[in-house]
């Protein structure tokens, strides 16, 4: 039975090891990493760079500017955009809670339980607050008032632009992403070695099933050097 285990575990992570490595080392979906950003305040220094240097790491970002063309529809491609994405990035600044279309976009990356990493830029969570004006319909103010809420408490990086260090910044960011994206990836492809284990092997003891798939995790080679055009 242990045999049989580690034969099926071992056909699995053949049958998936090329396909997990390539969307690691290049983002398969169109979007990676969705930025959501002000622009008034970010898009001309932190977030067009902080998307040229996870593009250089073919991280597939999405940043609206850089990758909408006249003629698409905006809440369409961005709709499609954090649907598809891996993970999302709130670049939080000054102004980005005057935005009715930051907010939707917070909210929209929150309410499809996407991974999150907050950024304040120039601004302390605490100063963050959705006001009344952003829109006039009370359901939305209170959709928005709870998306921030989540993000303002998940750890995430600061940055102030006047006494920061850019190029630190941009690794640290970098860093940030990567492992987010490792982690999402492991817990994908231990859900799926487990569901295809037990599946074919009814029998099989869990403390067995979670050898075989530390031992099959790996084969699948999740760890940072997955990542190897990072270095090269």
């Amino acid at each position: 039975m242990q045999q049989n285990a580690s034969a099926l575990a071992k056909s699995f992570a053949r049958k998936v090891l090329n396909p997990a490595r390539s969307q690691i080392q290049a983002v398969s979906s169109p979007c990676g990493v969705f930025i959501s950003h002000r622009g008034i305040d970010t898009r001309k220094n932190l977030a067009g760079l902080l998307h040229d240097h996870l593009a250089r790491l073919r991280l597939g970002p999405f940043l609206d500017c850089r990758n909408m063309k006249p003629g698409d529809r905006l809440y369409d491609k961005i709709d499609a955009a954090i649907r598809d994405c891996n993970l999302g990035i709130a670049l939080f600044s000054p102004r980005y809670c005057d935005s009715y279309f930051c907010l939707r976009e917070l909210a929209s990356l929150m309410e499809s339980n996407k991974r999150v990493i907050p950024i304040f830029c120039d601004v302390k969570p605490s100063q963050l607050r959705v006001k009344n004006s952003v829109t006039s319909s009370e359901k939305e103010l209170q959709r928005f008032s709870w998306a921030l809420e989540e993000a303002k408490y998940t750890v995430g990086l600061s940055f102030d632009s006047l006494r920061g260090n850019w190029s630190e910044f941009l690794e640290s960011a970098s860093d940030a992403v990567i492992k987010n994206l490792l982690e999402i990836d492991h817990d994908l492809l231990e859900k799926s070695l487990k569901e295809h284990m037990l599946k074919h092997n009814s029998l099989c003891l869990p403390q067995r099933v979670h050898r075989e798939i530390d031992t099959y995790k790996k084969i699948l080679g999740l760890n940072d050097q997955l990542y190897g055009s990072k270095l090269e």
